[in-house]
């Protein structure tokens, strides 16, 4: 088994068992695909139809209103990827999954995510995990919107992706914090002078 999909392995086992001989379903069922910098897993009107894990790399989640960029969430490595809306229902999506670096990750199709749910003996368990996952997720997010500051929601940006502050463009982050460049910068800076 190769080392993407040895990751993909140890992160399915982070929610349920999998046994030796469930081991090569995974490269049955999940393909490779490579999305380079600044291009897109999915673009809003297309129909969401794979899943993705990412390997390697860095996706953000955006919509547009009137032209303008929102940010609504990101997927690092060892993450799972999709626009769950799109996909569960095969209807065109509303949003975009944009790279932000050259991202290589392991992909299933709509109809081999069914498979591994039937032949992985945990398959079921797994996917309710993530789903549940993914809802208290959003669930956070969408408050956090409405109820914090622009600055708490930047400390919520820092503790929730830590590893990403270096990675993501000021631009991006301001999208996410739900303000333009010029205030972030100004709440960095006040960040930085209380450090001293």
């Amino acid at each position: 088994m190769s080392a993407d999909y040895t990751l993909l392995l140890q992160t399915i086992r982070q929610w349920v068992s999998v046994s030796e001989r469930e081991e090569p379903i995974l490269s049955d069922l999940f393909e490779r695909r490579y999305v380079p910098a600044n291009d897109f897993f999915l673009r809003e009107g297309e129909v969401c139809r794979y899943v993705g894990f990412v390997v390697e790399g860095l996706l953000r989640y955006y919509v547009l209103d009137d032209g303008i960029e929102h940010t609504y969430d990101f997927s690092p490595e060892r993450n799972f990827t999709c626009n769950y809306e799109s996909f569960l229902t095969q209807t065109p999506s509303t949003r975009f999954i944009q790279a932000i670096e050259d991202t290589t990750l392991l992909i299933i199709s709509y109809d081999n995510l069914q498979q591994l749910y039937a032949r992985l003996g945990e398959g079921q368990k797994f996917g309710r995990l993530v789903a549940e996952e993914l809802f208290v997720g959003m669930l956070q997010k969408l408050t956090s919107f409405y109820r914090e500051t622009a600055e708490e929601r930047y400390d919520t940006f820092m503790r929730s992706f830590p590893q990403l502050q270096e990675r993501v463009p000021q631009y991006v982050i301001a999208s996410y914090v739900g303000i333009k460049p010029q205030s972030l910068s100004r709440i960095r800076a006040q960040r930085a002078g209380k450090q001293y």
